[in-house]
């Protein structure tokens, strides 16, 4: 009886800190990954928790390593990084790097394309 009580209070326990440790996750972008689209003027990444804004960035670089101008902007949520760029994007490849510190400290980063048609 002990040892079912016992593990009737630890399941829900372990449980609960599990989930504790999961790290924000990149839920969607626009332009999303691989997409072909007509000159964007924006960008949208929408992450799985709030991240601290100060602490993250979002860029974009053409097909030649430039980066391109964005004005940052972040969703009154704290879930949505984005930007407006300073001129819509002209045809070709497109590479974002988004770098996020999320709200357990974590530092998350990653890379994705799409292509400007």
């Amino acid at each position: 009886m002990n040892r079912c009580l016992a593990l009737l209070i630890s399941v829900p326990l372990i449980v609960a800190s599990s989930s504790a440790y999961a790290h924000a996750r990149l839920v969607s972008a626009i332009p999303g990954t691989g997409a072909a689209v007509s000159a964007p003027r924006t960008i949208s990444l929408t992450f799985s928790e709030r991240f601290a804004a100060p602490f993250s960035s979002v860029e974009v670089e053409d097909g030649r390593g430039r980066v391109v101008s964005l004005t940052k902007t972040v969703s009154e949520d704290g879930k949505t990084l984005g930007g407006t760029f300073g001129a819509p994007l002209t045809a070709g490849a497109y590479r974002v790097t988004w770098a996020i510190a999320a709200a357990d400290g974590h530092r998350m980063t990653g890379t994705y394309s799409f292509t400007v048609r």
